[in-house]
């Protein structure tokens, strides 16, 4: 298994290394950092000694060394629209993603694990037909339109839920990091929306991948063993069935985790929430190139990670994945 583990970190490792590289050479060639600190009201002598000061006339291998440098100790750069750290800037941000990729998470995993084991085990029935019927509905409605339509039901209709904002927060940790509205009512009621408008774009996905996934397992030999030896069809379907049907299940989870983390700039956008994704639009619209790249190498470092995790977790539950990796 140690063997296994660490070929993964150190594809992890080669992922990030690339990511870095195309980063930086976006940054190198896009915008001119020399504008965004002194403004237009420079002498072409002042720019070319700040340019030089920056070390902008360096080699491309040199520049590059310099940020991985500066990366490996947390330096990604200076925001030229917070005048901050561009990390400090996307950790200020992060909270609200995070919990809004949570909620989102736990909704898809309510919901789609027994919707879709029920489609699979009763094909036929009306709430199976209803099911995969939404399901092709969902897959089909971009997650921006499912918002607005949340948006105009639930705020604007009936005046049950909030519709922008994160509502009341509670500093976690007493350092300005970390505000959250999970422990809040107001907090609660202002997450509702955005997750199920964000869960709304992977809840489809898994309802048919697990009804597949279900449905394939159950016509597998060893189940027509278990129901020959008489054992109990709640147990066939739950410990037999549903064990394995997991294993893909996993997989595409973690990597849909990782997406969801990029699909939030259309939610955040809806909502007004402060997230990475609103933060992202901001710098797009001010040409923050900085903070651009920063939020490009964070995002691919958390789907990275998860995804690293992912395959080590999967190895520990189906072997055969290990053994494979050794050939």
């Amino acid at each position: 298994m140690i063997p296994f583990i660490i070929r993964r970190i150190i594809q992890a490792v080669l992922v990030m290394v690339v990511i870095s590289v195309v980063g930086f050479s976006i940054k190198s060639h896009i915008g001119d950092p020399v504008r965004d600190l002194v403004g237009e009201r420079v002498t072409p002598d002042e720019r070319a000694q700040m340019a030089e000061k920056l070390g902008l006339n360096d080699p491309f291998q040199v520049q590059y060394g310099r940020f991985l440098k500066n990366a490996l100790h947390g330096d990604l750069g200076t925001s030229y629209i917070y005048r901050k750290p561009a990390l400090e800037v996307i950790l200020k941000h992060a909270p609200a993603t995070i919990e809004l990729v949570i909620g989102a998470g736990l909704i898809v995993i309510l919901i789609s694990l027994p919707l879709g084991v029920y489609s699979a085990l009763k094909p036929r029935s009306l709430l199976s037909r209803f099911t995969m019927g939404f399901s092709t509905l969902g897959v089909s409605i971009p997650v921006f339109l499912t918002a607005i339509m949340f948006i105009y039901l639930f705020a604007v209709t009936w005046h049950v839920l909030p519709s922008y904002g994160r509502g009341e927060t509670i500093d976690l940790f007493g350092n300005g990091y970390w505000q959250s509205g999970m422990f809040t009512i107001d907090g609660i009621k202002h997450l509702i929306l955005p997750c199920v408008s964000l869960a709304s774009i992977m809840m489809p996905l898994f309802i048919r991948l697990i009804r597949s996934e279900m449905m394939e397992v159950l016509e597998t030999e060893y189940i027509k063993y278990a129901k020959a030896k008489g054992l109990s069809p709640m147990r066939i379907w739950l410990v037999h069935a549903f064990k394995n049907t997991l294993l893909p299940v996993v997989t595409v989870f973690g990597v849909q985790v990782g997406i969801m983390f990029a699909f939030t700039i259309l939610t955040e956008t809806v909502f007004q929430w402060q997230g990475m994704g609103f933060m992202f639009l901001d710098a797009v619209e001010r040409a923050d190139i900085s903070l651009l790249i920063a939020y490009l190498v964070v995002v691919a470092s958390v789907f990275v990670f998860v995804n690293t995790v992912v395959d080590i977790l999967y190895g520990f539950i189906n072997p055969t994945i290990r053994i494979a990796g050794t050939k």
